[in-house]
């Protein structure tokens, strides 16, 4: 009798979802002029026939796994349920989870610095971006208004520059690590360096947004 054909059923899903990851990978890595398809798909072991089948091309890929790489910083920040905390308690936790989110995943701050080389063309399409970006703004919002009706914030601050002031004053450290370890001759990505920008970061923040009587109060240590 001939012997039956053995196979291995289709899994759809993991084979996306290891194409996303390895699309990830080799896109924080080279960006998208340089990552090549076949690497990809020999990363997600997988062809190039299934890739183009489930993300079209590598161009839409790229959106792809960008729109996943903010999904990703989006939920867990979410995830914080800042709106439970006092409004101090969760502006520090908030930048603290910022910085530590850039230095777990730091393939998220060099796929955002190959899009916006491409002028964010891909993202510019994208309503998935907009939909989580909305809820982002909007929670900052709350906790800028929370912490004002409690008379602790400022009450002129405006949400989106608060996010953007969060996110850069740890972003740029770590884009220009290299750099500027030679050009302060110091490592800035040693234990110790790192802890001293966490402490600075969230002081920074605190002084921008915080009320005058909160900040004497906070000089204080009460």
């Amino acid at each position: 009798m001939p012997r039956a054909l053995s196979f291995k059923p289709r899994d759809p899903d993991a084979t996306k979802a290891r194409i996303l990851k390895a699309a990830k990978a080799e896109f924080a890595k080279n960006g998208l002029s340089g990552a090549r398809v076949d690497d990809i798909a020999a990363r997600a072991r997988t062809n190039k026939r299934m890739l183009y089948h489930y993300f079209g091309n590598k161009e839409e890929l790229f959106r792809i796994t960008l729109e996943d790489a903010y999904a990703g910083i989006r939920e867990a920040e979410a995830g914080l349920e800042i709106e439970k905390d006092d409004p101090l308690t969760a502006l520090k936790r908030l930048v603290r989870f910022t910085w530590g989110y850039y230095l777990a995943n730091p393939e998220f701050i060099t796929l955002v610095n190959s899009e916006n080389l491409h002028k964010a063309r891909h993202i510019k399409v994208s309503s998935r971006i907009r939909e989580m970006s909305r809820p982002f703004v909007g929670r900052m919002r709350a906790l800028l208004e929370r912490g004002a009706a409690a008379g602790v914030f400022r009450r002129d601050l405006d949400a989106v520059q608060v996010n953007i002031t969060i996110a850069a004053i740890g972003y740029y450290y770590l884009t220009n690590r290299f750099t500027g370890s030679i050009v302060f001759e110091r490592d800035l990505m040693s234990e110790g360096a790192l802890g001293d920008r966490l402490d600075f970061n969230i002081k920074t923040v605190l002084r921008l947004v915080c009320t005058p009587e909160t900040l004497a109060r906070l000089e204080k240590g009460k």
